[in-house]
């Protein structure tokens, strides 16, 4: 009679072993989203997802781990104790997943392997064709999906896994790359870019030394902005070392910005790699050196990459490629901007 309880006993918790729910890879990934974008509306635009969805799966994991993984005030979500405690783990679960899928792809028996990649436009123009290159010579094999981001939409695309590597400026993305492995390519110093009739060597002071339709030029800025930390910067520094100028252009690429200047509708800065067109330098400008920190280059990668192929070889190409860039012609800092601005762009 008591094995017969027993039995009855084992059998019940077994049913309710096998009905309680599980952490799924798919509510990880939400939940991964989630906290690295803080806001549902970011984090459903990287997945791909409806907002109500991206909910009710929070909510069974909550369920299913019987704790509050977000404090949640309007759109955006905070982790609570328990959600930081779950982040590091859901990150290693969900990288080592990636490893296991991209490690099981080198089997498949020719199959072509795609490195999705994305970046700023002068690395994908400067640096990337050489690299790529170099690695299609060792891995036949692979193709390359490229695509020109500005940095947020890079950092997205990295979270969202829809990239394997992003080729961005490491100052555009702070603190928010936390989560990923930094590979430095190269310093790319920041310069004045002017009109070809706007001669400014050994200028010592603009207004006495310029003629009046060169100095209005001089005063005329086109700023290029991807961010507010950044625009602050920018407008710093105009305001420290051109006090009388004014903005007549607001660009979302350094390009468009460059080509202004050549059309004589103002000046901007920008870093010297933006000037080139393959090797040479855009015609129509001139660039003047700036006392200022240069941008520094990465490639911003999921640690598994740097060990896995052909990434590995193709971040290795990258820095090999970006060691060889020469910089363009630059000239010397003139007089009256020879000094550094507290502005720090």
């Amino acid at each position: 009679m008591d094995d017969g309880n027993d039995l009855m006993v084992l059998k019940r918790l077994a049913s309710a072993t096998s009905k309680r729910p599980e952490i799924t890879l798919h509510q990880l990934r939400i939940f991964w989203a989630v906290a690295r974008s803080e806001t549902l509306t970011k984090a459903a635009k990287q997945l791909g997802m409806a907002q109500p969805s991206m909910s009710q799966q929070l909510s069974k994991l909550e369920a299913t781990a019987g704790a509050q993984l977000f404090h949640r005030r309007s759109n955006e979500m905070e982790l609570t104790e328990a959600g930081a405690y779950l982040l590091p783990k859901a990150e290693h679960v969900l990288r080592g997943m990636t490893d296991l899928e991209e490690g099981l792809r080198q089997y498949g028996d020719g199959q072509r392997l795609t490195v999705k990649l994305a970046g700023i436009s002068s690395v994908l123009r400067v640096i990337l064709p050489l690299a790529i290159n170099r690695t299609q010579a060792l891995y036949r094999d692979a193709d390359f999906d490229i695509q020109e981001s500005a940095p947020a939409d890079i950092l997205e695309m990295l979270y969202s896994r829809r990239i394997n590597i992003g080729l961005l400026a490491a100052n555009s993305v702070a603190e928010a790359g936390v989560g990923f492995l930094q590979v430095p390519l190269a310093e790319d110093p920041y310069v004045l870019v002017t009109p070809e009739n706007l001669d400014l060597d050994g200028i010592i002071d603009p207004e006495a030394e310029l003629s009046d339709e060169l100095n209005a030029v001089l005063n005329r800025s086109i700023q290029f902005i991807f961010g507010t930390q950044h625009a602050k910067r920018v407008e710093d520094w105009y305001d420290q070392m051109l006090p009388r100028h004014r903005v007549v252009a607001q660009c979302r690429s350094f390009e468009v910005a460059i080509n202004l200047v050549r059309a004589r509708s103002g000046i901007c800065l920008a870093p010297a790699m933006s000037t080139l067109t393959g090797a040479e330098t855009i015609s129509g400008v001139k660039l003047y050196r700036l006392k200022e920190r240069p941008r520094r280059l990465i490639a911003l990668v999921p640690s598994q990459y740097r060990r896995q192929q052909p990434y590995a070889t193709l971040l290795d190409t990258l820095q090999t490629a970006a060691a060889q860039f020469v910089l363009p012609a630059i000239r010397p800092t003139p007089p009256f901007l020879d000094r550094a601005s507290t502005a720090g762009i």
